[in-house]
């Protein structure tokens, strides 16, 4: 590995509570919740009826009708998330060696809204056995294939660098970025556009999760549905979202004067190989990808200042999750403030990865810790100082974010103020 480090110096937001990366940082320091019962189909077929859905207008904000018309919602929202970025890094993209820019977008489940109205209009609402192929959009392709996401946002910025879509369901946000870092550290790449996106508020999906139970029931009050780590929890609520982050060369940054979020100092994922939605509930392999993580950002495990945990708000995650930060953090997880947005905005699969990559970047910008909103009755079994109902002003030098998804992903990523490592 070279010793090129990494810098956050753009970052992009489009999640439930505004669009933007102002509105979602005051939701989340406000304490706020996003979700409620879903508007945008009829679901009151389904077990679950309530997500954390974005009010977004693409053309109010900034796509032209053609965009609109060909890229499905979760392209929609990665586009001008990236666009976002761009501006806030204050990077001339014009000006950039367009072989040496690349583009990674995350996502779980793709074009799932545009496949679901694709379906919807050549099925003649499900009436027809055989599909009149006829009455389907001419961009039905771009929404099989997710690579479409990556091609629009580096259509976008300009990227002609290496430009790729990294799925690995709800860890997809954080392997995405880890895989940009990797890009600039070995030297393939200058400057990467990285993040991930997720539109997958639809039937298909309610469905999915129905059949599992992963999703809570609690319909009658969608605004404290999602309560991570609270003993009453009883499953996650769907969301939707995008975040994009421009990542360059650290020292390149700093010469341009630009100003740094954080360095993404560390990353790691392993694979429990156990079971496809089942987790041990040792932690064991979520506590191995958070080790590799803090020993490549050379950061102590005493030296985490703050953990923004998957915190999913199902009973085998939190367990999980608790116990790998016991085992992974020793003691100082007990002094060690831990917080979950999902209870804010939802689970939006292989988005939230990226989203909470933003949170916790202005985390340390703003030094304040966002809560886990809905904790009002702690799990005796989940033990740590989870910043219950109200945001927290600390000091965070180093942030530990981790992510956990079906068939067995669990990643690490570790963020640091630059003059806080030894190079």
């Amino acid at each position: 590995m070279s010793g090129r480090r990494v810098a956050i110096t753009g970052i992009g937001v489009t999640a439930p509570g505004g669009v933007g990366t102002k509105a979602f940082w005051d939701l989340l320091s406000h304490g706020r919740t996003a979700t409620r019962a879903i508007s945008t189909f009829d679901a009151s077929g389904f077990r679950s009826r309530v997500a954390a859905e974005i009010d977004f207008d693409p053309e109010q904000s900034g796509l032209s009708p053609q965009q609109v018309r060909r890229m499905d919602r979760a392209a929609q929202l990665a586009v001008v998330s990236a666009r976002e970025a761009v501006s806030d890094s204050g990077l001339e993209f014009v000006d950039l060696d367009p072989h040496r820019t690349g583009v990674t977008i995350g996502s779980a489940v793709g074009a799932t809204m545009g496949l679901d109205q694709e379906y919807r209009v050549v099925s003649d609402g499900g009436r027809l056995e055989l599909v009149d192929h006829r009455y389907a959009t001419k961009h039905l392709y771009d929404h099989f294939v997710p690579s479409s996401f990556s091609a629009e946002v580096a259509w976008a910025v300009g990227a002609e660098g290496p430009v790729s879509v990294v799925s690995t369901g709800c860890t997809s946000g954080i392997d995405s970025v880890g895989h940009a870092v990797e890009l600039i550290r070995e030297g393939t790449a200058d400057v990467v556009v990285a993040g991930a996106t997720d539109a997958p508020i639809s039937p298909i999906t309610l469905a999915c999760f129905d059949a599992i139970k992963a999703t809570t029931p609690r319909d009658d009050d969608p605004a404290t549905a999602s309560r991570p780590f609270d003993r009453s929890r009883n499953g996650f609520v769907l969301g939707e979202g995008a975040a994009v982050f421009v990542l360059e060369e650290l020292g390149a940054a700093l010469r341009r004067g630009a100003h740094v979020y954080a360095e993404v100092a560390g990353y790691a994922s392993r694979c429990n190989a156990f079971h496809m939605t089942g987790l041990r509930p040792d932690g064991a392999e979520m506590a191995e990808a958070i080790r590799v993580a803090l020993d490549e950002a050379r950061v102590d495990p005493t030296d985490v200042d703050y953990v923004n945990a998957h915190g999913s708000g199902t009973k085998q995650n939190d367990r999980h999750e608790t116990a790998a930060f016991k085992r992974a953090l020793g003691e100082h997880a007990r002094r060690t403030p831990v917080s979950s947005i999902k209870s804010m905005v939802g689970h939006s699969l292989g988005a939230i990865g990226s989203i909470e990559i933003a949170a916790s970047a202005l985390a340390m910008e703003y030094g304040v810790v966002p809560p886990t909103a809905n904790l009002r009755t702690p799990d005796p079994e989940c033990d740590l100082d989870y910043v219950p109902i109200t945001a927290r002003e600390h000091r965070t030098d180093t942030v530990l974010s981790v992510g956990s998804g079906f068939g067995g992903f669990q990643s690490a990523i570790v963020l640091a103020r630059p003059d806080r490592r030894t190079p």
